[in-house]
């Protein structure tokens, strides 16, 4: 009976709040009206709480799993609010790993329902609100918080973190977040607070000026981790997290130490849920899941295959969302690989249509198949066992596979 009433209410979050994950850039709502408006309302005293606030175009969920798995091997209540979900939305909202019960999201939304509010906020607006809601109500010693979209106008941006890490800076979302580097580089520093320390990934001469310009204004320290020599960008992000337990130490309670960060990492699934970045699935052939969505998420997740694993021949199944800038995504292909275009089952999948264009003008030899689950069965039966089969492009995709595991 809970079950059903879970699914009904989950359904109706998504029909009644417009979600990015679900749409695209029309859920997008650019100003933090709404989300202060709703915590009000609900009677949310957020700012008790401790924060870690973490931004970036890619590495900052990654980021925020090994920073909450360590600080909870450490001896803390740790929540953990990242997105998007990949099988159930109470992946979005954890404590110590432990999902959000089904019971709890009822609860909350039967509490929004009756609460007669005089705007529409978003679905991401009413999920950050029910997730500060749980922390509090789970009395967390610190809550690590990944941004939804950008930084300036994300509704997680109304919290003052302990500190603030922008891990890095790329292309990504260019119709909400501008154009270039450098305008995605100011979205991402609005979240950057006064006088609070600021972590970076490494700063090229094109966006350096502006986190310096910006952390100037707000009086904080700014420190850059030199991430360019690590094997895997799963290794850059352990920098950064490396640099921010050191701030912590330095200058706040949250206490931890290298083998609290070993351990962190050693139990990064069960303590943070943690899944979907270079995750294998299988031996012989190996078969590697990857979240990887943009031109800089690609480049680092085809580098770290090559740096980490020994294989004869590559088989790419690709499948992405249809605003995804696939011309430049495909560019970035081997020039000697097998490659499975696929669609998967969201309204905002690309389908052949959309990849037929590209790849007749590219000569490109590709296969199509609308049905992933069936294209990877064959394949494993049929490619030799020193080969790797890389599945990446949209979360999407990776939830029908790991929705054939749970």
């Amino acid at each position: 009976m809970l079950n059903t009433e879970y699914d009904n209410v989950i359904s109706w979050l998504f029909q009644q709040f417009p979600s990015y994950q679900k749409i695209g850039q029309k859920a997008y709502k650019p100003n933090l009206d709404n989300i202060n408006n709703l915590v009000q309302q609900l009677s949310i005293a957020f700012h008790q709480l401790n924060y870690i606030h973490v931004a970036g175009t890619n590495g900052k969920g990654t980021t925020c799993s090994i920073l909450a798995s360590t600080l909870k091997e450490a001896g803390y209540n740790v929540g953990l609010y990242t997105s998007p979900h990949i099988v159930d939305f109470r992946e979005r909202i954890r404590i110590n790993g432990n999902k959000i019960e089904e019971s709890d999201v009822i609860k909350f939304v039967e509490k929004t329902r009756k609460t007669k509010l005089s705007f529409s906020p978003s679905f991401f607006e009413i999920t950050w609100a029910m997730a500060l809601d749980h922390f509090i109500k789970e009395k967390c010693d610190i809550v690590i918080v990944e941004t939804g979209l950008g930084g300036r106008l994300d509704a997680t941006n109304i919290i003052d973190p302990i500190l603030s890490v922008i891990t890095s800076i790329g292309l990504d979302h260019t119709d909400i977040l501008g154009e270039t580097r450098s305008q995605i580089a100011k979205e991402k520093c609005g979240i950057i607070k006064k006088k609070k320390p600021i972590i970076s990934g490494f700063l090229d001469p094109e966006i350096k000026p502006i986190f310096i310009n910006q952390s100037t204004i707000s009086n904080s320290l700014l420190i850059e981790v030199d991430t360019r020599q690590a094997r895997s960008y799963f290794d850059k992000n352990q920098l950064i997290v490396e640099k921010t337990l050191e701030i912590l130490n330095k200058n706040t309670l949250f206490n931890s130490s290298a083998s609290h960060l070993e351990l962190g990492i050693k139990n990064i699934y069960q303590n943070s849920g943690y899944r979907g970045r270079l995750q294998k699935i299988h031996d012989s052939p190996t078969i590697i899941l990857d979240g990887a969505h943009n031109k800089e998420g690609v480049i680092a997740l085809l580098d770290s295959i090559d740096k980490l694993y020994q294989y004869n021949n590559l088989h790419i199944i690709y499948g992405a969302s249809n605003d995804k800038n696939i011309e430049e995504i495909i560019d970035l292909f081997p020039s000697v690989c097998n490659t499975y275009f696929v669609s998967f089952n969201h309204p905002r999948s690309a389908t052949i249509e959309r990849y037929q264009p590209i790849l007749s003008q590219k000569n490109k030899k590709f296969q199509f198949h609308p049905n992933a689950l069936n294209l990877l069965s064959n394949l494993k039966s049929t490619v030799n066992k020193n080969d790797m089969v890389l599945i990446f492009g949209s979360f999407f995709l990776l939830e029908d596979f790991l929705k054939k595991m749970d």
